[in-house]
């Protein structure tokens, strides 16, 4: 073994595949027992291809990232549409002029958007805390709607903080359509897998130089002491490349790093559809946030409907969940660079990826930062 790899996710696979291309034995461990880490899909019971740890689509602006996926599989354009449940009617997300038509009367929403199309002139995007913060009461009393029944109740949710403790400024990135255009996302690649995920994940494994072992859990054989990487109580000689949470390596001697945790509630249903659109958030709903329903993502001809219901909550080590989302506070931030720095100092260590680099990433984010960090590899 040449190189050790922890985590057989997005990151850690490229990284492992691009080592072996390069000549380097690569063993690549992950505590799942299965590869593809949170891409992972399966067919369920009643046939319908679903993705165990919530929905995946790959999306991006760069040719060559497309490129790069489209050689370990094949792919089919996917443009996601994506749906919230507000006062009993579904809208899409981003919002646009259709949601505009559903909560206003006639008279009132041709107005509106008329006024939206003068004041934002030129543009075909705004936040909803420019709406918010609008000198135009018209539009202003549009973007307080939005945020009161929707953003606001979906943030508290999701963050585990009131509603009224919600600061409309993180919602600063969340677009407002002016038009009647539909889509998620805008990027000029959008797809998903012709097969599954992990279909892709096997042919990116497939190399003799690889070599996966699956059900292990990497920090009951890695500690750090006296600033040194330790295997097996040994010093490690080789490169270690992980992408799990870095305080959890060090022991949680800074303290422990915050994530969000989500648990799935999986439901079959003898229906045709569920709700309009593959991925809708339900921001009034008692405890849950949104539902995904995955015989629409791809499109699959079977009878009925799985969906997976999405509880959030705060992740708690050593009890089974998963740590999803990186809660960025300026605490947590400074504390992840001080385990950043920590890594730092030990020459064989690499972290990368969302719970090593205490970042949230796309997938076309995260297959660039394992790209990027091949060139920093000394084996």
């Amino acid at each position: 073994m040449d190189v050790l790899v922890v985590g057989c996710g997005l990151t850690g696979g490229v990284i492992a595949r691009e080592l072996a291309e390069q000549g380097r034995k690569v063993t690549v461990w992950d505590r799942r027992e299965h590869i593809g880490g949170n891409m992972y899909d399966y067919v369920d019971e009643h046939g319908i291809l679903v993705h165990k740890y919530g929905p995946h689509t790959f999306h991006t602006k760069d040719k060559s990232l497309y490129d790069y996926m489209c050689r370990f599989g094949e792919w089919k354009e996917y443009k996601l549409t994506c749906g919230a449940m507000i006062k009993g009617k579904f809208t899409p997300t981003p919002f646009n002029f259709h949601t505009i038509d559903t909560f206003y009367a006639e008279k009132e929403a041709s107005a509106l958007k008329v006024e939206l199309k003068e004041y934002f002139s030129g543009r075909e995007f705004a936040t909803v805390l420019e709406v918010m913060n609008a000198d135009n009461e018209c539009i202003r009393k549009y973007g307080e709607f939005l945020f009161d029944h929707d953003y606001s109740l979906y943030t508290a949710k999701q963050w585990g903080i009131a509603p009224e403790k919600v600061d409309p400024s993180i919602l600063k990135r969340v677009p407002l359509r002016f038009s009647y255009e539909e889509g998620y996302f805008d990027d000029e690649y959008q797809m998903m897998p012709k097969l599954s995920y992990v279909d892709w994940f096997r042919n990116l494994l497939d190399h003799p130089n690889i070599t996966v072992e699956l059900g292990v859990e990497a920090l009951e054989h890695l500690s750090v002491t006296a600033g040194e990487l330790l295997l097996d109580g040994v010093s490690c000689k080789i490169p270690v490349v992980y992408t799990g949470a870095l305080d959890e390596l060090f022991g949680q001697s800074e303290g422990s790093l915050p994530y969000r945790s989500l648990r799935f509630e999986w439901r079959h249903e003898d229906i045709e559809s569920k709700q309009p659109y593959p991925v809708t958030a339900y921001p009034e709903a008692e405890s849950y946030t949104r539902i995904t329903e995955y015989k629409k993502m791809p499109v699959q001809n079977v009878t009925g409907t799985t969906y997976a219901v999405e509880y959030p909550l705060m992740y708690k080590l050593r009890e089974g969940m998963e740590p999803y989302y990186p809660v960025l506070t300026e605490e947590s931030q400074r504390k992840a660079a001080v385990y950043k720095s920590m890594a730092e100092e030990i020459s064989n260590l690499y972290p990368c990826g969302r719970l090593a680099d205490f970042k949230y990433y796309n997938m076309d984010q995260a297959l660039a930062r394992a790209l990027s960090m091949i060139s920093n590899i000394r084996v």
